[in-house]
């Protein structure tokens, strides 16, 4: 699973030209769902995304998190996180989740982020525009794989 997590002042998704979802501050959350994830790999990448510390404090240091500001998520689905470009140049997405899988997932991790942050979403498998201000820019990747081995 990879959360691509950007720090942001505002950001809003459309869908047929209707703003699906929109926050005023907070992380904009890209979320790619590889085969072999599950619901204790999504709980563990939002526990590790919800403790961040990747906002100011009074003293302009990135000591504060992302409930420590009282910021919101816009969380998108993202299988083109799973984009594998090592041959050609048309990416492969074979190690993205089936899609009936990957909703079931998405919709798990909207449902558990909703029990501590106001959250925000697109539309899943729709054309999507997304919209930002970055805030910094701060852009980090959350891979668990990296993060905690093999799941």
């Amino acid at each position: 699973m990879r959360f691509l997590i950007q720090r942001v002042k505002e950001a809003s998704v459309t869908i047929d030209s209707e703003v699906a979802g929109a926050i005023d501050g907070g992380f904009l959350v890209f979320v790619g769902i590889c085969d072999g994830d599950d619901e204790k790999t999504a709980d563990k990448m939002i526990k590790k995304m919800s403790g961040l510390r990747i906002f100011s404090d009074e003293a302009g240091k990135t000591n504060l998190s992302l409930t420590d500001v009282g910021g919101s998520l816009l969380i998108i689905s993202q299988f083109t996180l799973y984009a594998d470009c090592k041959k050609g140049n048309r990416p492969s997405f074979i190690k993205a989740a089936a899609p009936d899988r990957a909703k079931e997932l998405y919709e798990y991790i909207l449902k558990e982020c909703s029990k501590s942050f106001k959250t925000q979403t697109g539309r899943f498998g729709a054309d999507m525009k997304v919209s930002l201000i970055n805030d910094g820019p701060f852009t980090i990747m959350l891979d668990d794989k990296e993060l905690f081995g093999v799941s």
